[in-house]
């Protein structure tokens, strides 16, 4: 870390790393391990979130009054390094992370109370209802409808690439409340539960053999008024406030756990190489460059810190660790593959690779699925095409 710590600092560093030591159980640093997705699945996230909660550190992020930490930037940033480095199992953002900002700044002291409960015990399990079939990058042009019936919307279409929703009893989503005008007008945000009669939800199965995401249908479901979140027809603009955080984050910690597992591999395999001489230091200086790779993009977050502390707005900050992080996070992956050789080829699943009369080394099955996995990281989170248009059109216009 380019930062040295203060004592304070240092201490708060050191109470992570006891409480991880004490709860931290091998079975849950297992599946932090073997997670090559976003996030793990519900089973083993609900229950280290659960831990956390009561410990208090569920929504560190949140404000103090809401069961926030009240922590400084570097606290944070030392708590994810602390929860990579450990192998802690990852959670999904959607509720603490994205839908909750937008209910403190957004919504009523009802709706305040009714969600964020829920969220920071986990007894509620978020997803997002964003992209549409035709309606990915170009968000603004999403079509499923919500019509005014005396108390209730009435929601008609479907959302497509919903993270976990087979998981999820609570969705919030973007609908269409009016038309005319620009594409970013009659768009509204409604957050409901997603076990109302006429919500089918239905797999998508990734190449990598994963079951995160899936299509969401909605025929003639009826949410109570109430669901409404903002004002109507102005739900772009908390859509907007939701996608800084969405895009918000360290990728550091993350990076620095992968190449440590990467190095680790290599050291493996050209340890029973002892002639192949060239070939380990080429990967040598493959792997210190995507170590300097990472410096550079930690250095871009510490400043993003200073700033925040300073109570700076994150401005392009959240694009442009978006398109350093993700596209580090695919080059280490296409490595991964690489080392791993002919067993990145094999297709079981991580639950599987210690099984049977020839166990396979875990890091190989872990590089072929992260690296499926990990083609959508310049996708997901608002393409980084999109993302390099908005730092591009931030640096012309100052």
């Amino acid at each position: 870390m380019a930062w040295k710590l203060s004592a304070t600092e240092t201490a708060f560093r050191n109470e992570v790393r006891d409480f991880l030591a004490r709860e931290l159980t091998p079975d849950l640093r297992a599946a932090g391990r073997r997670c090559s997705g976003i996030f793990n699945d519900y089973e083993d996230a609900i229950r280290w979130h659960r831990i956390l909660a009561r410990r208090g550190w569920s929504t560190p992020k949140w404000p103090l009054e809401h069961g926030g930490t009240d922590w400084s930037p570097m606290q944070h940033y030392i708590f994810a390094s602390e929860l990579s480095a450990a192998d802690a199992p990852r959670l999904a953002p959607m509720g603490t992370g994205m839908v909750a900002p937008v209910i403190i700044a957004f919504g009523t002291e009802a709706q305040k109370r009714a969600w964020l409960p829920g969220i920071r015990s986990g007894d509620d399990y978020w997803c997002q209802g964003y992209s549409e079939p035709q309606s990915g990058s170009d968000l603004a042009s999403l079509q499923c409808k919500a019509v005014r019936d005396g108390d209730h919307y009435v929601l008609n279409g479907t959302k497509i690439w919903t993270t976990h929703a087979h998981y999820a009893n609570k969705m919030f989503c973007l609908v269409r409340t009016a038309s005319g005008g620009k594409p970013q007008q009659g768009i509204s945000f409604l957050c409901f539960d997603l076990k109302t009669p006429g919500i089918t939800v239905r797999p998508i199965i990734s190449i990598s053999g994963d079951h995160e995401l899936n299509q969401v249908f909605f025929d003639d479901v009826r949410v109570p008024a109430d669901s409404l979140l903002g004002e109507e027809d102005q739900g772009w603009a908390v859509a907007k406030y939701l996608l800084q955080h969405e895009r918000g984050g360290a990728w550091t910690p993350m990076l620095r756990e992968r190449l440590r597992r990467l190095r680790a591999a290599a050291d493996a395999v050209f340890a029973q190489r002892h002639r192949d001489a060239t070939a380990a230091a080429d990967m040598a200086l493959r792997l210190a460059e995507l170590d300097c790779a990472i410096d550079a993009v930690e250095a871009t977050e510490l400043q993003q810190l200073r700033a925040q502390a300073r109570g700076e707005p994150p401005g392009i900050r959240p694009s442009m660790g978006k398109v350093l992080g993700s596209e580090l996070r695919q080059r280490i992956t296409e490595l991964a593959v690489e080392i791993a050789g002919p067993h990145a080829a094999i297709d079981v699943p991580m639950r599987d690779c210690e099984q049977g009369d020839m166990p396979l080394p875990e890091e190989a099955v872990f590089a072929m699925s992260a690296y499926l996995n990990d083609r959508a990281a310049s996708i997901y989170a608002g393409t980084n095409e999109v993302q390099r248009n908005i730092i591009a059109a931030h640096l012309l216009a100052h």
